[in-house]
């Protein structure tokens, strides 16, 4: 296939690139970062420094399909931000994928989008959706609609739920940071739980949503490791790795709350809005148990994840080392 890979440059994309290649396919690599846009030169066809938001780059012919994984993935931000990455550049990636006549749009989204503050147990798709937490749910659902909308690019969305693997620059690291620096919340007697994904799984669910017949009975999918895992075992098996010694402190979820939704309040007055040490999501995901259900992508897609946590985080570690 020809496909168009927006977000190369990030790190999903890095790694989509580098499976696409290896498969022999044809790829037009778009992205923002100049310097890694050359490093992943050998692994594309075309490699094109162009900001989506800005418009539709020149030069780029028909293709077969688009996978759209820009984004801004952020825990903090401006809504002008967020809405120029994920919302524009959105819209002009469906005008792109039109204009190169591609027969399938495949949109990396976020499972954020069912965020709220209470225990979610395997959510399936077809859950009703909260009011958004932040701006970047609230950008990634206003992408979700705008793809669903363009039916004729037979779109599939999906939502994977807590990336890490090799080059993860936010999901870890921020834990690691964050128990290096002091010690961690534990709320609620450490009950909280997420699903996590190993980068290479989400690899896979784009391959798999990339072949995925147009019959398809939904477009959009949960993608995750399929293991509910304690947020407290996590982060101490990261930091068991890195050589830390986490520590906990137990602490109420309320004033906990009310303190992160102050210390944003005053971030937001602040020159530049500097990010908060400590955003309400954040507290959100370390108080609150929130794992999603995946048998509509076993079922539609054929997708099942294949890397357990135990595994893809001496996957990371040991390739980090090397």
């Amino acid at each position: 296939m020809r496909i168009l890979l927006s977000g190369a440059t990030g790190f999903l994309g890095g790694h989509l690139l580098r499976r696409l290649h290896q498969d022999g396919h044809s790829v037009i690599a778009l992205g923002r970062n100049k310097t890694r846009l050359a490093e992943l030169a050998g692994l594309a066809d075309a490699c094109l420094l162009h900001d989506l938001a800005d418009g539709i780059p020149d030069g780029v012919p028909s293709v077969d399909a688009v996978i759209h994984a820009a984004a801004l993935s952020s825990p903090w931000g401006s809504r002008a931000a967020f809405q120029r990455a994920n919302v524009t550049g959105t819209e002009t990636m469906i005008a792109l994928a039109r204009q190169c006549s591609a027969r399938r749009f495949v949109l990396i989204s976020s499972p954020s989008v069912y965020f709220k503050f209470a225990d979610q147990h395997a959510l399936a798709e077809a859950s009703p959706l909260p009011p958004p937490v932040n701006a970047y749910a609230a950008t990634k659902r206003q992408a979700e609609k705008l793809v669903e909308a363009a039916t004729d690019l037979d779109p599939v969305i999906l939502r994977p739920r807590g990336l890490y693997g090799r080059g993860d620059t936010s999901l870890l690291p921020r834990l690691l940071k964050a128990a290096r620096n002091g010690p961690l919340p534990l709320m609620r007697d450490g009950k909280a739980a997420t699903d996590l994904t190993h980068v290479e799984d989400v690899v896979s669910a784009v391959l798999a949503a990339l072949d995925a017949p147009s019959s398809l009975p939904q477009r959009v999918f949960n993608i995750s490791g399929g293991q509910a895992l304690k947020i407290r075992d996590v982060a101490e098996a990261a930091a068991l790795r890195s050589g830390i010694s986490p520590r906990w402190r137990r602490l109420p979820v309320t004033p906990v709350l009310a303190a992160a939704r102050l210390a944003e309040w005053s971030c937001r007055l602040a020159p530049g809005q500097p990010e908060p040490p400590v955003t309400a999501y954040g507290v959100g995901l370390f108080a609150y148990h929130q794992t999603l259900d995946l048998t509509a992508a076993r079922t539609w897609l054929g997708w099942n994840p294949q890397i357990d946590f135990e595994t893809g985080l001496a996957l990371t570690f040991s390739q980090e080392a090397a």
